[in-house]
Order: structure tokens, then sequence, then C-alpha cells
């Protein structure tokens, strides 16, 4: 199913008189503070933020799955859904793949059916955390991080030929997910786990293409709930450190403790220039894999701020940064739920944007804690959301994607083609 310009431009033609309206009221609030709008909304056209392959079907719990209807039952129709989210949205132009879930038949005929939807291959991502059936040794006591050097053979040899798969499909990273650990004390040699994920890693990365970055991700818990040997983004930096200098930690903000302070990690790796990218989703409790912003908007708008500071103040020469979504759909539509995140991650950023640095430079100089406060929740708290509006009215999207899809049925006409219970690869 492809979403035809003409059609989104019909849409927004009955709302583009109320947009003018709020965004003229809102460009002259920026402008009169300083804020260039075009120059903001530049940049909100220009930010892409990838969909993964494996975040299209229905997510699930250990007890249970509840599939949509309609899922892609292939590469190509993941393709074609990542498309039309970037018709509807034009901010989602990339496509993360999960190997071996979505291994290309033909890397040529997917790179070029990717293109006809104005997409590109972002980071591909390995999988040592499952047992295929095709595979001759077991992961269930680790893969990287083994303590029997065939194990660790047969995943480095896996994630070498991730690389190949990506290089095929114009990708230039891989991101590096371990599950390895221990859910009983005893069980596991720390130091030697660790040694070994060192070692592993270093093997990996020697195969990296010289335009390419190793993205290494950290958890804290789960599987394993005792120990996990990559657990926070202190032994994901020391491993970026020894792998040399393409390699770099991924945050996933649902990868932490409970009340963490997350962006006091992202100003950290930026000023150590290693911080590669994001995984983006929200939590209650702990890896809950939720729509972004639907939890902790604020927390959302904070880790931002400190983005849009870093990449303003890049004096340590942290490379640009990998954006993606990375959640489980377990009630909603899951193409509604990619809308509502990627709306939310556009708006952390606008806001973002908007905060007055001079003065709350000023204020920390001057340690007024109350005025600090009151220039963050100032940006914060501003309706920025006809900026998005413009930015998508400028790009050729729909002033309101998700009211276009509901308006389009497009989950009943994914469900008429593709049947009612199908399931996502990999999932």
């Amino acid at each position: 199913m492809r979403i035809q310009q003409e059609t989104i431009h019909d849409f927004n033609d009955p709302l583009r008189r109320s947009h003018a309206e709020a965004f003229a009221y809102l460009k002259i609030q920026l402008e009169d503070q300083g804020h260039s709008t075009d120059s903001i909304l530049t940049k909100l056209m220009n930010f892409q933020v990838a969909i993964p392959s494996w975040a299209l079907g229905a997510g699930g719990t250990r007890f249970g799955r509840f599939s949509t209807g309609g899922e892609p039952g292939n590469l190509d129709q993941k393709i074609e859904d990542v498309g039309l989210l970037h018709a509807l949205t034009r901010s989602a132009g990339a496509i993360s793949l999960h190997i071996p879930w979505d291994i290309p038949e033909d890397s040529a005929s997917t790179r070029q059916l990717a293109e006809s939807f104005d997409l590109v291959f972002d980071a591909v991502n390995s999988n040592t955390f499952q047992d295929q059936h095709s595979q001759a040794l077991s992961y269930k006591f680790g893969s990287l991080a083994h303590s029997s050097q065939p194990e660790r053979q047969q995943a480095i040899d896996h994630n070498i030929e991730v690389i190949r798969y990506g290089k095929e499909l114009g990708s230039q990273s891989i991101t590096v997910w371990l599950a390895d650990g221990s859910s009983f004390p005893g069980q596991l040699n720390f130091r030697k786990a660790l040694e070994h994920t060192r070692e592993s890693l270093q093997s990996i990365y020697q195969h990296l293409p010289g335009d390419w970055k190793m993205y290494i991700e950290y958890k804290p818990y789960e599987p394993n709930f005792y120990s996990t040997v990559i657990q926070d983004w202190g032994t994901s930096f020391l491993l970026a450190n020894a792998c040399g200098p393409k390699a770099f930690t991924l945050v996933d903000l649902g990868h932490h403790l409970p009340n963490t302070n997350i962006e006091q990690i992202v100003a950290t790796l930026m000023w150590q220039g290693k911080l590669g990218g994001f995984h983006f989703n929200d939590s209650k409790y702990g890896d809950d894999d939720l729509t972004v912003g639907c939890i902790k908007p604020y927390q959302l708008f904070l880790i931002f701020n400190e983005l849009v500071y870093g990449m303003e103040n890049n004096r340590s020469g942290n490379p640009d940064l990998a954006w993606m979504i990375d959640a489980s759909h377990n009630l909603k539509d899951p193409l509604e739920d990619l809308l509502q995140s990627l709306e939310a991650i556009r708006l952390a950023f606008a806001q973002a944007m908007i905060v007055d640095r001079k003065a709350l430079e000023g204020a920390r100089q001057a340690n007024d804690v109350t005025m600090a406060q009151e220039i963050l929740q100032q940006a914060y708290r501003t309706d920025v959301r006809p900026l998005l509006r413009e930015a998508r009215l400028r790009s050729g999207a729909a002033l309101d994607p998700l009211q276009l899809y509901r308006k389009l049925n497009v989950r009943q006409q994914l469900i008429n083609d593709r049947g009612a219970t199908t399931v996502a690869t990999g999932l």
C-alpha cells in the first residue's frame, strides 16, 4: 500500500487555515524571544528517526501475544509499512533490520524497494540472544561472553555475517546487544566474561568497513536477573574504548534502573565523544518498551536538552547520532503507536531547541536555581506542535498523520491484503 501525494494534499486542504493561524501566533512568540523559526523548521525537517523492522508487528509478553491483523509477513511488507509511516510524516526515512529475522533474499532488489519509498537502511542488528534452527551451538549460557571458545566464535561469525548484509544494503553501522549474563550467584566469572566480550567485540571490530560504526548497547537486567555482562553505560564505554574510534555507546531509554539520570549519561558520553545513538521508548517500571513520551515526557525533554547543547557545543567531535524507536506494541496498532512515538520525539527536540541557553547559563553562573528551572519549564510548556505541523507541511507530509491514517482505514486495508492472522517475522 502506498499513500499518494495528492491524497495527503487533499487531506491537508481543510486544515491549512487553522494551522496557519496557530503557526503565525507561535512564530511571533518565538521570534520575539530571539529564535529563528526557519532554522528550527530546517532542523525538524532534516531530523529522521529509523523504524526497526521488528516493531511493525504486535509485540507480547512472556505470557501471550495478540496479533493486530495485517502484520507484515516478510521483509518487503515491512519496508512498505515504514514507507507508509514516512509518507505520512516525512520523518521516518530509515529502516533498521534485525538479522536473522529479516535476511534479504536479494539485497539489490530489497535496496531498490526501499529507495522507491525514499528509505535508507540504518544500523543492522545482530541476534545472539536466541538459538536459531540452523545453528550448531546454543547461546543458553552466553554468546560473545561464553566460557567456551566455539560458542564465542559462532557469535563472532554471525556478527561478521550481519556486517556483510549491511554492506549490501548500504548500511554503515552495526548494533550489538548481548543477553549474556547470569541468573544465579556463582554461575559466572565476571572478569572472564568481560574479557571474553572485549576480545569478541575486538574481533568483530576488525571487520568493520572504514566508514562504519559499531554501537554497543547495555542493559542492567533481563533475561538474566543476577548479572548482565554489559550492564551499564560505563561498561559499554569501556568496551567501546577497547575496540577503537569507530565504536560507540548506544543508549536505550528503557535500559536503566528506575530513576536513573539518563540526561547526565548523555552529557558525559557526548563530552567524551562516545555517544553513538539512541533507542527511544518509555517505561513505568523497567524495560517496558512503551510508546515514547507516554509516561515521562519531561525526562525526554531534559534528555533532548542535553543532546541539543551537545550538538551545538561538539568540541570532542562526537559523530552524528543515530536515532531509532525500539518499542513493543502489545495493545495498540503498531503503526499508530509508531506515529505517536515519532510525534513525541520531534516534540521534545523542538522544545529543546527553544531553550534560552544564554539566559540558562547566566542563571547557572549566578546559582539562581529558581530561574534555571523557570527557563527550562518555559520551553517545555510552550506548545510547539504548530512547528511540527509546519515542518510536515513544508515536507509534503500530513498535518495530522494519525488522523489521516485512520481516515484511510489503513489497518483494515492491510488486513484485507495480508489476512487477519499474519505474524510479523521474528516475533
